[in-house]
């Protein structure tokens, strides 16, 4: 089958335009740049690694769980157009949940995908450029792993128009700094903690398996996002910097409400105001839509946005104690999960070749 088959709703034209705008910039001095960055282009080159081999693609899926995450993490498990259900329809529903979540990932990783290799061609320091440049094929990378992982679903979601409508707004800026603030630091930011949700609790391997690499290139991401703004924003004007705090609030409200899931529950034929209140109303939805913003609001303070209208949305928003979460400890957590997945799979390969040899 076309992988175009497996969408469960039309997605539409087979290709999405974003007219641009900007000027691309060559820089003559080759120079190394700051010390920071250069380290974090070594990493990046270090750290490549290939979706086909690292992951084991033969490892099957539950058919009505395929994730195996725990009843609590579907939003409407206490619906009660849920509860009605037989252990078939729920499963059902179970299924094209955990899909169009992962459908959501991979359309935003092409969306990262664009945005890294514009700023390859606008940003004007050449260690950037350089950094950009491996950021363009981790993201590659994890277009191709979602893709492998949403084939073995057999179910697939257009974009959000949510989603969709933050990375117009993103690609549509000329300002070389606008991508990253879209990008790295609020879609790319608030993604780590999705991602995390299913790395942490689901029980296939493969599923996990996933999330953790594509985690560990995305630590990498937001801290490169973090360098460059961090040096770039004192040098604003204050009406440069309240330009950027309202965009950020914008975006934040629209990454929050992009897990309503509408078009989801439309497409199983399910009442939509009861699914909507149900999730609004369940603790694991709740308690994930708040953790959303720990990867964000602290680098926010850090880049130095954190003037009286960000502050405002963020308390309207109930996430700002947020801001105080320990980002460089979440990224070598991200670090470590990912080694730790290595070291089992490694494990199991030396099990099974101790098996074939003693056959």
């Amino acid at each position: 089958m076309a992988f175009r088959d497996f969408y469960a709703l039309d997605p539409g034209e087979k290709n999405w335009s974003v007219p641009q705008d900007f000027d691309v910039t060559f820089n003559w001095d080759y120079d190394d740049g700051r010390a920071a960055m250069m380290g974090l282009y070594a990493k990046g080159k270090e750290m490549q690694w290939d979706a086909a081999t690292r992951i084991d693609w033969d490892q099957e899926l539950d058919e009505e769980n395929p994730e195996q995450m725990p009843e609590e993490s579907l939003p409407i498990h206490m619906a009660p157009c849920y509860l009605k259900m037989s252990a078939k329809e729920k499963g059902a529903v179970r299924k094209n949940f955990q899909a169009w979540q992962l459908s959501q990932f991979m359309q935003g990783e092409q969306g990262a995908l664009i945005c890294a290799a514009k700023i390859v061609t606008q940003v004007p320091d050449v260690d950037s450029k350089f950094y950009a440049a491996t950021q363009t094929i981790d993201e590659a990378r994890h277009v191709e792993a979602y893709k492998r992982l949403l084939t073995k679903f057999g179910v697939v979601y257009p974009m959000t128009k949510p989603l969709q409508d933050l990375i117009e707004q993103t690609l549509r800026d000329s300002r070389w700094d606008m991508t990253y603030l879209g990008m790295q630091v609020v879609i790319e930011g608030l993604a780590l903690a999705s991602f995390g949700q299913i790395r942490d609790h689901a029980q296939n391997p493969l599923c996990a398996q996933v999330n953790a690499y594509v985690m560990q290139d995305e630590s990498r991401h937001v801290a490169f996002g973090r360098l460059a703004l961090r040096d770039y924003y004192p040098q604003l004007t204050q009406k440069e910097r309240d330009e950027r705090e309202e965009f950020l609030v914008e975006a934040s409200y629209l990454m929050r409400d992009r897990f309503d899931a509408v078009e989801l529950w439309q497409n199983l034929g399910l009442p939509i105001e009861e699914c909507a209140t149900a999730m609004y109303e369940s603790g694991f939805m709740e308690k994930f839509r708040n953790s959303l913003f720990t990867r964000i609001l602290p680098i926010v303070k850090d880049i130095g946005l954190w003037g009286e209208y960000v502050q405002k949305g963020y308390t309207e928003m109930g996430v700002i104690d947020y801001a105080k979460a320990d980002v460089q400890a979440l990224q070598d957590e991200d670090e470590n999960i990912a080694r730790q997945f290595d070291a089992r799979q490694k494990d199991i390969e030396r099990v099974i070749s101790r098996a074939q040899a003693a056959e």
